[in-house]
């Protein structure tokens, strides 16, 4: 395997793992922190901290007028519409269930990018049985909490959570699709500084600010650690996996996330995990599974002499 394929490959590890934790995070930070202002405050420290950890290494790529206006894009709709909102429908949904309909970013993804033109191939067989194979776990989740949305809060959290989901598969795509010629970090700190200080933008409209000073030290903590884990090192290595991977692929990070979403809630929150979970984790990991197999670049002889031609 080629050097950058296999770090590409390491890279979407680490978001599978790392972005399952920050469910639980922000399930906490959320709890007596203004959700907004909580995610904008993350997102907008992190970026800055990579800015300037990319000057001082001497690799920050210089930004023109027109890259920052590129980058506004996906940072107002991956981190801000997506992951900031995703932070706010949880404090009226369960962390694990936050996950669960962030799972099915790669149905949004693949379908948006067919019918957007980007990708005008039609998705393969395999393709198609592994998002079948996904949203069927999907669904055996929600068979758990259906008794659930006569509650309007519930039930609006739950929707809010369904347009944060499209909002980022939106913003991935056009990422993948209209990158900037900077490098991939300085992609993700202005991303992140750009979709935080939208979130700080949004705190005044929707966020009750009324109750700052009863913020709590678990809060604090969490919002520490989705600054350094879930912004810095997993945000990082989304874009990177995004550059240098297939679309479809690089959003398979969604399946795995919920089932460690749901475990920490389980463990820790005492949120329900049920024998319809597990055949919903079965039915999942069939989909990555599936979507892994037909995103695979078929070995030919034409397209391994490309390869070479691009790695010299």
């Amino acid at each position: 395997m080629e050097k950058k394929p296999l770090l590409a490959y390491i890279a979407l590890a680490v978001v599978c793992i790392v972005w399952g934790t920050t469910y639980f995070a922000m399930r906490i930070g959320v709890a007596t922190f203004p959700p907004f202002l909580f995610s904008g405050i993350r997102h907008t420290i992190a970026g800055i901290l990579m800015l300037i950890a990319h000057k001082l290494s001497g690799r920050l790529s210089k930004l023109s007028k027109s890259d920052i206006k590129r980058q506004a894009v996906p940072g107002v709709l991956m981190v801000a519409l997506g992951n900031g909102v995703i932070g706010w429908s949880e404090k009226y949904i369960p962390s694990g269930l936050a996950a669960l309909i962030v799972s099915i970013m790669p149905v949004y993804v693949v379908a948006l990018n067919y019918l957007s033109g980007a990708d005008r191939q039609f998705p393969n067989a395999k393709i198609i049985i592994g998002l079948l194979l996904g949203s069927i776990g999907i669904v055996l989740i929600f068979k758990d909490n259906i008794q659930d949305v006569t509650n309007t809060d519930y039930l609006i959290g739950m929707l809010v959570a369904f347009g944060a989901c499209l909002a980022w598969a939106t913003g991935a795509i056009y990422a993948k699709h209209k990158p900037p010629k900077s490098n991939i970090i300085t992609n993700a700190a202005v991303q992140l500084i750009l979709g935080g200080l939208a979130l700080l933008l949004m705190c005044p409209v929707f966020d009750d600010l009324t109750h700052l000073g009863m913020v709590s030290s678990e809060s604090i903590w969490a919002l520490l650690y989705l600054i350094v884990f879930g912004s810095i090192l997993a945000y990082s290595c989304f874009v990177y996996a995004l550059e240098k991977l297939p679309l479809g692929l690089s959003s398979i990070y969604a399946y795995f996330n919920p089932f460690i979403a749901l475990l920490l809630g389980f463990l820790f929150l005492n949120e329900k995990m049920t024998p319809i979970t597990i055949l919903a984790l079965i039915a999942a990991l069939g989909g990555v599974y599936f979507i892994n197999k037909g995103y695979k670049v078929p070995k030919i002889k034409t397209e391994i002499k490309k390869v070479e031609i691009t790695d010299k």
